[in-house]
């Protein structure tokens, strides 16, 4: 093999060497670019559905007070019992399986809502009371556990007290209840606030002749 032939061999060698390299660095590159794309693809789905378990957190919420609602409207003397559906009792007679009175029944069906709102919501809080100036009508607040408020670390918390401040403005700052004490959304919860309006004619009620109630 002559010198020139050596020479050239060993010029293309380096040149494939050289091209190798090259490759190399271009498939890192792009395996970079691929990562970065794929965690922001999943950061935006993690997104998506914290966003949509809020959605579906506030529609329960939603259905629970109506479900209060629809209680309510069911016990013949509800407007006399409004402050019995403010409590929170841990025992009430079962009106299912007995006939109950009207403050009885509203026993019962308060400590079946409260119960049904725990289990539905894990973690949440409900709070019913007699609004200021209002005393037929209810407020309903439920507040409920955000992904938002699941992390820690003393560097989120300057993040977490400004989403508090934001959800403070979700309840009205002057909602108070019949005492005049304010109604607020409790810190770290998302919070749903709906007023009912029970209303209420004669209606008769017992067993045999019964009683009638009427709305007073």
């Amino acid at each position: 093999m002559t010198m020139k032939n050596r020479f050239s061999n060993h010029r293309a060698m380096g040149m494939h060497k050289k091209q190798t390299g090259i490759t190399l660095i271009e498939s890192l590159i792009a395996l970079v670019v691929a990562a970065l794309g794929i965690l922001g693809v999943v950061g935006v789905q993690m997104r998506t559905l914290v966003d949509t378990q809020a959605s579906v957190n506030r529609g329960y919420a939603i259905s629970l007070i109506d479900d209060l609602a629809e209680r309510i409207q069911t016990n013949p003397d509800a407007l006399n019992n409004l402050p019995t559906y403010t409590t929170s009792p841990t025992s009430a007679t079962d009106c299912t399986s007995t006939a109950c009175d009207p403050a009885a029944l509203a026993t019962y069906d308060i400590k079946s809502w409260r119960d049904q709102v725990s289990t539905t919501l894990p973690g949440s809080q409900a709070i019913v009371f007699v609004p200021q100036g209002g005393s037929r009508q209810l407020g309903v607040l439920i507040g409920w556990v955000d992904k938002h408020y699941s992390q820690t670390g003393t560097d989120l918390a300057a993040d977490i007290t400004a989403l508090n401040a934001e959800l403070m403005k979700i309840i009205p700052t002057n909602t108070k209840d019949s005492t005049g004490a304010a109604i607020s959304c409790p810190a770290g919860l998302i919070c749903h606030l709906q007023y009912i309006q029970p209303t209420q004619r004669c209606t008769p009620w017992g067993i045999g002749a019964g009683t009638l109630y009427c709305a007073s």
